[in-house]
């Protein structure tokens, strides 16, 4: 079992001002039931919130755990929760071994009364050592449930269960250190991008959208947008048409504001309807959510992949 630690709430202590100062042994010599763990190993990547990561930094942690997992061994990865989903997703991306690799942190920091940190870690431990979550890709636990990294999403900032699966729910628990899953998503095919050094941005929507905000972003001169849908999968014409042209360049991903749902097939015919949407080259996100589709386009562009193949690579996600 390998833990690498990446800084976040669980490793920081202080009142009103904590910051960062709990490294990777340090968490593990602090409970119990780890520290006298036979065959644990445990190392620092990073110490920094997770807002402050860049992308770099999210990829040599998203190795780290993956080339760890490669020699058959769990891994579980401290994280700040305010981007634990983000690098939770890359790791799903470039993942291609077996054995689990589990994100999970804290919401109240080491020092507080009541520090989640120290459960949380126990109980990744626990999955990551289980014999069921082989094969099940990247998981994050949190608050005593487990979720997938292509459905997990941080839907509350200060609840001890601060992570949520809106599309699928949790796939299973851990009560009293034993991992219980009720199910299984298929893995996707591993991608291994040599950087993420392009440039991809998120571009909502909302009523009224007069498209200002999509030109001014398509003057950036980005290597693909990740793009917001009103409903379940429509836009105003005028809006779409500026996708549309913009998706015969780049790979353009589209999304879903509501938190459950997927982009239509074929209820509604209007224009700017999803039957319009899909009649463009414009490539639907399935259920991932806005930040989780930027990781795996960022992947994509990346790993050298065409539009076709970005197509290819979000259609599992997509129905």
């Amino acid at each position: 079992m390998r833990i690498l630690a990446a800084g976040g709430t669980i490793a920081m202590v202080g009142g009103a001002g904590a910051t960062p100062q709990l490294d990777a042994q340090t968490l593990v010599d602090g409970i119990e039931a780890l520290s006298s763990l036979a065959g644990l190993e445990a190392e620092t990547v990073v110490n920094v919130p997770s807002a402050h990561l860049t992308l770099s930094d999210q990829l040599l942690i998203c190795r780290a755990a993956r080339d760890a997992a490669r020699q058959g061994i769990g891994v579980v990865v401290t994280h700040g929760t305010d981007t634990l989903e983000e690098t939770a997703m890359l790791c799903d991306v470039i993942h291609d071994a077996d054995a689990p690799i589990v994100f999970t942190g804290a919401i109240r920091v080491a020092s507080a009364p009541g520090a989640d940190g120290p459960a949380n870690l126990l109980d990744a431990v626990s999955v990551a050592a289980s014999a069921a979550a082989a094969g099940m890709g990247v998981l994050v636990v949190f608050g005593g449930e487990i979720h997938h990294a292509r459905c997990a999403r941080k839907t509350d900032t200060t609840s001890l269960t601060a992570f949520s699966s809106p599309q699928t729910g949790p796939l299973g628990r851990v009560t009293e250190g034993h991992a219980t899953f009720w199910s299984r998503l298929p893995r996707n095919a591993p991608l291994d991008p040599p950087d993420l050094d392009k440039r991809v941005l998120i571009v909502p929507t909302v009523s009224g959208d007069d498209g200002m905000l999509a030109r001014a972003a398509l003057g950036t001169e980005p290597d693909g947008m990740v793009i917001g849908t009103l409903g379940a999968g429509h836009l105003a014409p005028p809006l779409l048409e500026v996708w549309a042209r913009a998706a015969e360049q780049m790979p353009v991903i589209a999304y879903c504001r509501p938190e459950r749902g997927v982009v239509l097939t074929g209820t509604y015919g209007y224009a700017g309807s999803e039957q319009d949407l899909r009649g463009t080259r414009i490539i639907p996100a399935g259920f991932l959510s806005p930040q989780a589709a930027r990781m795996k386009l960022l992947a994509c562009l990346a790993a050298g992949l065409s539009i076709d193949e970005v197509r290819w690579a979000f259609r599992q996600d997509d129905g």
